[in-house]
């Protein structure tokens, strides 16, 4: 029941995942108690439902329940304890938390290299997080430098074509994006998306991810017409993989409308951010993070047409809600 519920996570069906595991909790509680491992692991997994729905204050609470449990049921620097509490910091990071995310990183890190060492799997999953911390706080050459470790340490462990290399090469392309560096991040995207398709077949999620990486990268080149022929068929690909309204698929649908607010197609981008927008309500619900981005984007195409008073209207509905979701401090709440 545990398996499938994360089945249905990675099938973007929340609700369905979150009843699942709810069930798992309780059955495990009443069976083996509160505090045993494989009841926490359920609760541990809740979490991450919670996360992917943008549910941080919940997810949070949960998540300093389980690391409570798992310190004193299997001590501080147990692996399951380590893990936790690196779910814990993503959690801080998608909050804007950058502070609080890094220390508590930095703690895993050690606590890992100690426990399992330091080209562990899991010690160098952590490590790419705080890379990612890094590149969320602007701190290019500090990121850099971790994600190019962390690469490398994967291809040595795990091979040039692994699931996780390929993972840090695309944030290393990332990383490159941001420092203005375009060429190189192309480049590594491609490698990432040939090497994909290989390893893992063209409709694969993770190809799909990364050939929607490179139409960002075409995107902010001027590249409009390439941006688009692959971001058709990266849609395609989603619908028929994961579904019309998994997150993903609205995700890369969001991006085709900005090809088209990019080239002042308007009426061709609000098309597709209102409906968006609206399968993003229905699935994910009117506050969530990806809803409210919906909305903000849809917002600046009301405002490219000269509709001011809509535009305003759609803002302060945004803000409101990310000041009540995120907080007032929260570099998203803070853009748009």
């Amino acid at each position: 029941m545990a398996n499938l519920a994360s089945t249905y996570r990675n099938q973007g069906r929340w609700d369905e995942a979150e009843k699942l595991q709810v069930q798992v909790i309780e059955a495990r509680k009443t069976k083996f108690g509160v505090d045993h491992p494989d009841t926490l692991a359920s609760m541990a997994n809740l979490t991450s439902t919670y996360r992917n729905q943008g549910r941080w204050d919940e997810a949070e609470k949960l998540e300093v329940q389980v690391i409570e449990g798992y310190k004193t049921k299997l001590g501080v620097d147990h692996p399951d304890t380590l893990i936790t509490m690196g779910s814990h910091a993503s959690t801080y990071r998608n909050q804007g938390r950058w502070d609080e995310a890094e220390k508590l990183e930095v703690q895993v890190i050690e606590g890992c290299k100690t426990k399992l060492g330091v080209d562990h799997p899991d010690t160098l999953i952590i490590m790419g997080n705080l890379a990612l911390t890094y590149w969320n706080q602007g701190r290019w050459d500090e990121a850099e430098k971790l994600g190019v470790q962390v690469m490398e340490a994967r291809k040595t462990k795990l091979g040039v074509d692994h699931r996780d290399t390929l993972t840090s090469i695309s944030n290393l392309a990332l990383i490159y994006w941001d420092q203005g560096r375009r060429d190189e991040a192309e480049k590594l995207e491609v490698q990432v998306m040939e090497a994909r398709k290989t390893k893992l077949g063209v409709d694969h999620p993770d190809t799909l991810t990364s050939m929607a990486n490179l139409t960002s990268t075409y995107r902010n080149q001027g590249r409009w017409d390439e941006a688009e022929k692959l971001e058709v068929q990266v849609i395609e690909g989603y619908k028929t993989k994961l579904g019309v309204d998994h997150p993903d698929t609205l995700t890369i649908i969001s991006s085709y409308a900005s090809t088209y607010r990019y080239q002042g197609r308007w009426d061709e981008a609000e098309k597709l951010q209102v409906q968006v927008m609206e399968a993003r309500k229905t699935k994910l619900g009117v506050d969530h993070p990806d809803t409210l981005t919906s909305m903000a984007d849809l917002a600046l195409t009301y405002w490219n047409q000269g509709r001011w008073d809509e535009a305003e209207k759609l803002q302060v509905q945004v803000i409101e809600a990310r000041k009540t979701k995120l907080g007032v401090d929260h570099p998203d709440t803070l853009t748009k």
